[in-house]
């Protein structure tokens, strides 16, 4: 059974960006099991097929750490019908991305999120046209007033690329809030790097955005650009797939709470 999933799954980059572009395009295996299923162990839900544990690409059982999240993703087992699309797997993806690649390298997926934090999306605002500038306030400004009141950060705003250097006080107090569990900061850092925006990651992450607003927020430029120039059907077809991602960290930021 290992490679079988090895061959389906391995080398699942972290990066859901990455993610996106190999899983649209694999070799799909037919399904092999009948039934998909949950069983608790020691702190964790394994995922069983036909009663036997799944392994990771790296060997390792994939299990979730509440009952809610380790049925989502045994759902995504379950909806598979003639053949196992990964594409259509977007929680078992960032599951064996978390239990591979965060779990024993959580300080290294953290640095890549305070990165962010140094140079976020909503920091950096259009000078014209007015429209664009209303659009990038209008969602971006109630996440710095978020973290300016939940997290005690003020963050200093730009224009145009050129880079702005944040205080070290606003920086370490929105580092503050970046958890430590592995699997919310893998789920947290999948959302940065497809909305580009710790922040926004981190709102989502608390519970002062929505995932519908969090998407919105990181897709302001793009959306003003379509609504005025046209829509790029081969574009919107990737920003689909993103969204899954999307979705499949905030469930499980909220099936981790």
């Amino acid at each position: 059974m290992h490679d079988i999933f090895e061959d389906i799954f391995v080398n699942q980059p972290f990066d859901p960006s990455e993610a996106a572009r190999r899983a649209m395009r694999p070799q799909l295996r037919k399904r092999f099991y009948q039934q998909a299923s949950v069983e608790p162990g020691a702190g964790e839900f394994r995922i069983l097929l036909d009663g036997r544990p799944v392994k990771t690409p790296a060997r390792r059982t994939l299990a979730a750490p509440t009952a809610a999240l380790a049925e989502a993703i045994a759902t995504e087992w379950e909806a598979q019908r003639d053949v196992i699309d990964p594409a259509a797997m977007p929680l078992t993806r960032l599951a064996n991305s978390i239990i591979d690649g965060v779990v024993d390298a959580p300080v290294a997926v953290r640095d890549e999120v305070e990165k962010y934090l140094g140079s976020d999306l909503v920091f950096y605002r259009a000078d014209r046209p007015d429209g664009l500038v209303s659009d990038q306030a209008k969602v971006w400004d109630p996440v710095l007033a978020w973290a300016r009141e939940a997290l005690g950060a003020r963050f200093m705003l730009g224009q145009g690329i050129t880079f702005v250097a944040q205080p070290s006080g606003a920086l370490a107090a929105a580092g503050a809030a970046i958890p430590d569990d592995p699997w919310r900061l893998g789920a947290l850092h999948a959302a940065t790097t497809l909305t580009g925006s710790a922040l926004i990651a981190l709102a989502l992450a608390h519970g002062a955005l929505s995932v519908d607003e969090a998407w919105t927020a990181a897709h302001v430029d793009e959306d003003w650009n379509m609504k005025h120039w046209g829509r790029d059907e081969v574009a919107l077809a990737r920003r689909a797939f993103r969204r899954a991602e999307m979705e499949a960290a905030a469930k499980v930021l909220a099936l981790t709470k």
